[in-house]
């Protein structure tokens, strides 16, 4: 055996040099490191971050639900009933887009944000003057694949966006006034160094969560090993939360995955509901959209810690609510 050995590396020695046996180790390793999201924050060149400031702006209303057939003129009428996506953009403005991207699905399978949605938001916010608007997402499928059979990234190109795939290079280690398990860990700097973030979900159906809403994706622009953030998810996507500070959430309602997610595949499981729900608080517009389903807010994690922590508000019977057929 050893015999056997001995021959192999003596023909790879005459097949190859010894520069070009580095060439490939180097190469290979840096394959390896470029496909580990920990490797990649191990070797990131990392800054220190305590999180947007956010611009703080109140809508007209602290909530917005817009129903009709097309989802593209329900964002727009309902951004439009809040008071105008000039309340929160401005002429010269970053704005990052924040759709769930996260699954190799189409539009019809309802696992990821309706790209029309996202248009219209996209849209809506060059016309008030945005120098550039960014969309993006940390995927569970191969990132290309889902952001071509969502339709996202073609419907939001078409409209001027800067659709890309998040580099894991490019982080910052998230710090808190307060003890958080997700003190140090690594959030995409682009969702941080921005005028403007406007989060927007998709309602459904999500096996540990209960739900999907709008803090739970939030986790798509969190690096590292993200499989950890299951754990304590509640407390988890409240930080996140106040750490991005979104300026503006849209839900995306049009369809709703409520059996098998949050990937689904089955069009058996899906439910038109084709609504658009648009607030400034994040708890409110969960707590809406959980009890729009007919899911007690409370038994969602993350807004429960969110009513404990008195972070946002989830009495809907006080809040000023109007809803818009469109």
């Amino acid at each position: 055996m050893d015999r056997f050995f001995y021959k192999l590396e003596c023909y790879l020695k005459k097949q190859i040099s010894r520069r070009a046996f580095l060439k490939i180790l180097l190469g290979g390793l840096t394959y390896f490191i470029a496909n580990n999201s920990f490797l990649k924050y191990a070797f990131a060149k990392t800054g220190d971050s305590n999180g947007r400031k956010g611009k703080g702006v109140k809508g007209d209303y602290d909530l917005i639900l817009a129903e009709g057939k097309d989802p593209y003129n329900n964002t727009v009428k309902a951004i439009e009933k809040m008071g105008g996506i000039e309340k929160f953009v401005s002429k010269g403005d970053v704005v990052v887009v924040k759709p769930n991207i996260a699954w190799d699905r189409n539009p019809e399978q309802a696992a990821n944000t309706n790209p029309q949605v996202v248009a219209a938001i996209v849209e809506e916010a060059y016309k008030a003057g945005a120098k550039r608007v960014n969309v993006f997402d940390i995927t569970c499928n191969n990132e290309r694949r889902c952001y071509d059979n969502s339709g996202i990234a073609l419907a939001a190109k078409d409209k001027g966006a800067k659709v890309y795939f998040p580099d894991h290079w490019n982080v910052v280690k998230a710090h808190f006034p307060y003890m958080s398990p997700m003190e140090n860990w690594p959030i995409l700097k682009d969702a941080v160094d921005c005028d403007v973030f406007i989060n927007v979900p998709v309602l459904k159906q999500h096996s540990l969560n209960r739900l999907t809403l709008s803090m739970k994706n939030l986790m798509g622009v969190c690096s590292g090993t993200r499989g950890l953030m299951h754990v304590n998810m509640g407390t988890k996507l409240v930080d996140v939360t106040e750490f991005v500070k979104p300026d503006l959430t849209i839900i995306d309602a049009t369809r709703y995955l409520e059996k098998h997610g949050p990937s689904g595949g089955n069009l058996a499981d899906v439910k038109k509901l084709d609504k658009i729900i648009v607030a400034t608080d994040s708890t409110l517009a969960d707590a809406f959209a959980a009890q729009l389903v007919g899911v007690n807010p409370m038994d969602i994690p993350n807004i429960k810690s969110a009513a404990e922590r008195k972070i946002g508000s989830t009495d809907i019977s006080k809040a000023n609510i109007v809803k818009i057929d469109v």
